[in-house]
């Protein structure tokens, strides 16, 4: 197929490159123009991914009127949290017989809204026509190469199946969903278990404290992403828990590492110092927490990361608070 990938960060490029793989006609647009002309004259980026090299034939433009007059699927691969902006500013030139695959993870601050929720929205996108690609990859090893499994989310089968072939490459399995919410839910929730795992590392706290964030993590956005309608098993399955503990287990995770520099020095000034990228469970911490409080879902974990992002506590008082919640029955309670 014909594939645009809006966005040329780490994680686009990195699609761009398994779609590549798996025999599409590629098109990538970003804005830095530097960028661009790197991807199509030298086949690299190394803003994004040092020493890595692109397939010869994946192109780039800077033009986004090309970029969707080119596309027979549309992929979106930016920041969550600047996604209705961009909608806004490209709505006139998006034909919406043509789908629309998000390979973003989070929620919208502002509304609490999924990511395909907002497309829907400032589109008026028909739900058929919208999917999502999920699943524990970690873009520094999919560039590798190395095999990893996905899931491609859509409430049309037939999309999902389509969505599935397109990204399926020889290192790149994809298995299918209709649970959009809960693959969409697992994708934002499981970020921000990542930074208090990360926390806990950077504090200095070992194997036990993590499996105890990570279960406890896993309780929490399983029971949040039934009481918005999700399917219970999405939560033991790739998008669920695989995502969950590629992104609590790897140095690689951008969630996992801004969590490390945050318990290490206490501070999110020096975290963000760090960051070399958007590190989306910090702006999602708070859309979750909210989500959950909405359903009446108690989330203890994803709570404490909403205020030490907000600097309303520091991660050693998060860790003592969480240690002093009541425990009970641990199917049915928190």
């Amino acid at each position: 197929m014909k594939v645009t990938v809006l966005g040329s960060g780490q994680w686009g490029t990195t699609l761009a490159q398994v779609l590549c793989d798996a025999g599409n006609d590629v098109l990538i647009w970003g804005r830095n123009q530097s960028v661009v002309d790197e991807i199509n004259t030298v086949h690299t980026n190394q803003n994004s991914l040092p020493a890595l090299v692109l397939p010869t034939k994946l192109r780039a433009t800077s033009d986004i009127s090309a970029a969707f007059a080119h596309s027979q699927l549309i992929v979106l691969a930016i920041p969550a949290q600047s996604l209705r902006a961009n909608l806004k500013a490209w709505k006139g030139l998006i034909n919406k017989d043509v789908p629309i695959v998000s390979s973003l993870k989070g929620v919208e601050v502002s509304t609490q809204l999924r990511m395909t929720e907002v497309v829907q929205e400032v589109l008026d996108y028909p739900e058929e026509k919208l999917a999502i690609i999920t699943g524990p990859n970690l873009a520094r090893e999919v560039v590798l190469r190395q095999p990893t499994g996905a899931v491609a989310a859509s409430t049309s089968q037939v999309l999902a199946d389509l969505t599935a072939k397109t990204f399926s490459a020889p290192y790149f399995r994809v298995y299918t969903s209709n649970d959009v919410i809960g693959c969409e839910l697992a994708g934002a929730a499981k970020n921000v278990i990542a930074l208090a795992v990360g926390m806990s590392i950077g504090m200095g706290f070992g194997e036990n404290t993590q499996a105890l964030v990570i279960t406890r993590g896993l309780n929490e956005l399983t029971r949040l992403g039934m009481a918005r309608g999700a399917m219970p098993l999405t939560f033991v399955g790739l998008a669920g828990v695989g995502d969950l503990l590629a992104t609590c287990g790897s140095p690689l995770s951008r969630n996992r590492s801004f969590g490390e520099a945050l318990g290490r020095t206490g501070s999110m000034a020096s975290a963000q110092a760090e960051a070399r990228s958007t590190v989306e469970g910090v702006s999602t911490a708070s859309a979750v927490v909210e989500l959950a409080h909405l359903v009446g879902i108690e989330a203890p974990i994803m709570e404490a990361v909403k205020d030490v992002v907000n600097n309303t506590i520091s991660p050693q008082q998060a860790i003592v608070g969480l240690m002093k919640i009541h425990t009970g029955a641990e199917i049915d309670h928190v």
